[in-house]
């Protein structure tokens, strides 16, 4: 079974979502997308998620207004 993660967006409603770590970037991006605004770091994000990097995970999450863990 696949891994998934729970992303929440701190703007906006605070909507969350599960997705698997290869969804990431598209997710975060289309919330962006809704701001008006885009971001290199989603593809950071997805990245860092993927490697296990849970600190720069964070501190990407932090700069893109995500919050970003491993789904139960």
């Amino acid at each position: 079974m696949q891994r998934l993660y729970r992303i929440t967006q701190r703007l906006h409603g605070g909507l969350t979502v599960e997705v698997p770590a290869d969804a990431i970037a598209t997710t975060v991006s289309g919330w962006l997308a809704e701001l008006g605004a885009d971001s290199p770091l989603v593809g950071d994000l997805q990245r860092a998620v993927s490697a296990g990097d849970w600190p720069a995970a964070r501190a990407i999450g932090e700069y893109l207004a995500v919050d970003v863990s491993v789904s139960p």
